[in-house]
């Protein structure tokens, strides 16, 4: 992923409040075994310190590979618009003339992939992955051989993905003047379609603390 330094992340604060503002689904890539190309499974995770936690059916094919590899890519995408051409055009020059973009917040997580087959240890990643997205606790605890879910435990293998290095791209035109962006934003949030929204708040928030982009700093 090509980042330009306007598109950076301002910090790891940055992209660690939006992976935990709800971005917690994204696209596991898996180098393919010989002859194949990569497999991709699009998965729910969760945080567990420096660690992704990630669970998937034991007939996933995903599994050979992984034995083979263990080195993948979890990436996550949101907070995507498409912003015509008409919105970019510099000033003075004719609407028609603007070049259109993408905007959107993308993070990916290189990491190395432990497979975890042991039915405590499964029951425990399981317990950690409910208490990150049911976390009212309104769901029945995980046990080997308990119901309702330890019948269910050997369908599953666990997965922690040991993250090594991040990457992450916040591309809101950040390079280009202050006024152009709060016009983009503001018509983002006119249009108000697909992901606009969420798309202008981003934009709006690198504003905030951004303002000009200074290409000696900021």
């Amino acid at each position: 992923m090509l980042v330009h330094p306007w598109d950076a992340a301002l910090d790891a604060a940055e992209w660690r409040g939006w992976i935990d503002d709800g971005h917690d689904f994204g696209q596991l890539v898996v180098n393919g075994v010989p002859g194949e190309p990569p497999a991709v499974v699009p998965t729910h995770f969760c945080a567990d310190g420096t660690t992704l936690l990630v669970h998937l059916a034991r007939p996933n094919p995903v599994w050979r590979a992984l034995e083979r590899d263990p080195r993948v890519v979890l990436s996550v995408v949101g907070d995507y618009a498409f912003v015509p051409g008409t919105w970019r055009a510099p000033a003075g020059t004719p609407p028609e003339d603007g070049v259109p973009t993408s905007y959107y917040s993308a993070v990916q997580f290189t990491c190395r992939a432990e497979i975890v087959d042991g039915a405590a240890d499964k029951a425990e990643l399981l317990r950690r992955q409910l208490a990150h997205f049911q976390p009212a606790g309104d769901h029945a605890d995980v046990h080997p051989g308990r119901p309702p879910y330890g019948r269910m435990l050997p369908g599953i293998r666990g997965l922690r993905l040991h993250v090594s290095s991040v990457l992450a791209k916040f591309k809101y035109d950040d390079h280009k003047p202050l006024r152009h962006r709060e016009s983009v934003a503001d018509r983002l949030s006119a249009r108000d379609q697909g992901l606009d929204a969420p798309a202008a708040r981003r934009q709006r928030r690198r504003l905030d603390r951004v303002g000009a982009w200074d290409p000696e700093g900021r």
